[in-house]
């Protein structure tokens, strides 16, 4: 039996750089992967998206369906739980790379189609680019495509989105399975947390030392 070793996702944002510079020598894949990494969305989730899922005032994406491969065929379906189906907002700059998207097909209802058939794309297809991008980027061949979602969660957490949120951006249902999934981060940021607050006393104890040696010499 194969086991997979766990990936570091904190440690894969010092290879964006290198993983984005290898997307964007591939103008047909970049706004799909650039799509990912700025909303976390599943795989079935993100090649399911339609233009009239992109809210481009509010900044919002409509995540109602998934496009899976079911006995050889491409089939687009309802998510499986209430939490899957859900609102996230976007950087201004994911909006604008999606309506760009659709420009280059704007007959097509679809966000992301393939320019072959005019369809979804298959998600055997995107596994496939995925490898040829990490292989680009000399990024380790075991990392998947749903790493990306991890790695776009870890950032968040680090930034300071709180777990709630994370939560129902992500699709999970509770912020104590999101809480589980990436208690490496959140000890790594209660670590953080400590320090400061170490500081914090520090500096504390060293002005009150001073005030201290003020009122003796007063």
């Amino acid at each position: 039996m194969n086991i997979r070793k766990p990936i570091d996702y904190s440690a894969m944002f010092a290879e964006l750089d290198t993983l984005m510079a290898a997307i964007s020598r591939d103008p047909l894949w970049h706004d799909f992967f650039y799509v990912e990494l700025t909303t976390g969305l599943r795989r079935g989730e993100l090649l399911g998206l339609q233009w009239s899922d992109l809210d481009p005032e509010n900044q919002l994406i409509t995540v109602n369906k998934q496009l899976s491969k079911i006995n050889g065929e491409l089939v687009l379906t309802t998510p499986k739980t209430q939490n899957s189906i859900r609102k996230v907002a976007v950087p201004k700059r994911t909006v604008e790379l999606l309506i760009a998207e659709h420009e280059k097909h704007p007959d097509s209802p679809l966000m992301f189609a393939s320019p072959r058939t005019g369809s979804y794309w298959s998600p055997d297809a995107i596994g496939r680019v995925h490898k040829k991008l990490l292989a680009m980027a000399d990024i380790d061949s075991s990392v998947r495509f749903h790493d990306l979602r991890h790695t776009f969660a870890t950032l968040a957490m680090q930034s300071g989105v709180d777990v709630k949120t994370l939560a129902s951006m992500l699709g999970h249902y509770s912020a104590g399975f999101t809480l589980d999934t990436y208690t490496h981060i959140t000890h790594q940021m209660q670590q953080g947390a400590a320090e400061k607050i170490g500081g914090f006393m520090t500096g504390a104890a060293l002005f009150a030392g001073g005030v201290d040696k003020d009122n003796k010499s007063a």
